[in-house]
């Protein structure tokens, strides 16, 4: 009787080894316990047809533990699995009940907040985490959402426990039971990284990145405003353009390194006097430009030229090594002016400051520049 029980166990455990699924060896079960229990296909003087029973059930109740553990190791699996992408894109899954406004997270998103792990939330305690503009904006969105049953998408900084800045976008979706908002859910991405990157380019695209001063572009899209040549009126304002006196000579002496420490110095001293310049600029190699606007104090521009080359007579200090270099400025009203047409006056009064001997400045004089023109054109 055991040799007949055994070997039929053995074939209904080679027949579901690889069952289906769950519910397939659960309608089985069924059966089995129903024909158990009716006694239908099991004589009860039999002791063998009671064996037999027993052990169908037996097997079936192994099939569905292996089955079981098959689909509990296959979903650990898939867990780790997106644990693993979502770390890699920074990405975490979140939702909210808007009636207990608990908070469920994977674990991304816990590690975003530098929050533990399967720590239970409220929404009240991840809210702490927004700065006060950020949190102000994210209610201003969310509220809307939710009135008008619509998702959003919104980039806002967050402070971790740890003082950790992030960036970080949030998707989100509404659920509705009916009419009635029940469910927030969605994703949070940390893009700091992103944001960096998006940032710096933008610096670059208006900042000299020696310097730190405004860069050409910059300058120039100031000027053009200044001008009105954006459409607008001339506003009115000086022009001055400042080249070195004896920056070739160390550049080319004592290398780019040096150089470099030169312009470095040169853009904090023309900082420290420009006050409230409407734009101060690294237009070249050693060219500044800076834009003064309208004042009523008619003497500004003069005041600020002389303190500039003043302050250019202090020996700039690299190392061990002493660096005197000098400024020469060209300054030229724009009002009236195109930017192109400030930009030549203010060429000129430079050159003109040239010819005098360097380390001084010049405004533009139409009279006087037309003869210096006239004196360069017959020299050459």
């Amino acid at each position: 009787m055991r040799g007949a029980q055994g070997e039929f166990v053995k074939r209904r455990r080679s027949r579901l080894g690889d069952p289906k699924d769950t519910a397939d060896i659960g309608i089985a079960m069924a059966n089995e316990l129903r024909k158990l229990t009716t006694f239908a296909d099991v004589d009860s003087a039999s002791h063998e047809s009671t064996a037999a029973a027993v052990a169908r059930l037996t097997a079936l109740i192994e099939a569905q533990q292996r089955t079981i553990r098959v689909q509990e190791a296959t979903m650990a699996r898939s867990r780790d699995i997106f644990e693993r992408a979502s770390a890699a894109a920074r990405l975490g899954l979140w939702e909210c009940d808007l009636t207990t406004e608990a908070l469920q997270w994977s674990g991304g998103t816990y590690d975003m907040f530098d929050i533990p792990r399967d720590t239970p939330l409220r929404r009240g305690q991840a809210l702490v985490r927004y700065p006060a503009q950020s949190l102000k904006q994210l209610e201003a969105v969310r509220a809307r959402a939710i009135a008008d049953r619509t998702g959003f998408e919104l980039d806002t900084a967050i402070v971790s426990p740890h003082g950790h800045e992030r960036w970080i976008r949030i998707t989100t979706t509404i659920e509705c039971a009916g009419d009635r908002p029940i469910r927030l859910f969605g994703l949070k991405q940390d893009i700091t990284e992103e944001r960096r990157r998006s940032e710096r380019i933008r610096y670059l695209a208006e900042f000299d990145e020696l310097t730190g001063l405004a860069n050409r572009s910059q300058f120039q899209t100031h000027l053009n405003r200044a001008c009105g040549d954006d459409g607008g009126r001339n506003a009115g304002g000086t022009l001055l353009l400042i080249d070195l006196d004896g920056f070739k000579e160390v550049n080319d002496s004592f290398g780019h390194a040096a150089g470099d420490e030169c312009l470095k110095e040169t853009a904090q001293r023309l900082a420290a006097v420009c006050g409230d310049a409407a734009s101060v600029a690294r237009i070249g190699g050693d060219e500044f430009a800076v834009l003064l606007a309208r004042s009523d104090a008619a003497g500004a521009p003069v005041l600020l030229a002389k303190q500039f080359i003043a302050a250019m007579r202090r020996p700039i200090r690299c190392g061990w090594q002493r660096f005197q270099i000098g400024a020469s400025i060209g300054l030229a009203s724009i009002a009236g002016c195109t930017a192109d047409h400030a930009c030549k006056r203010a060429d000129a009064a430079l050159y003109a400051a040239k010819a005098a001997g360097r380390n001084t400045f010049r405004w533009f004089d139409p009279v006087e520049m037309r003869v210096q023109a006239a004196v360069r054109t017959s020299g050459s």
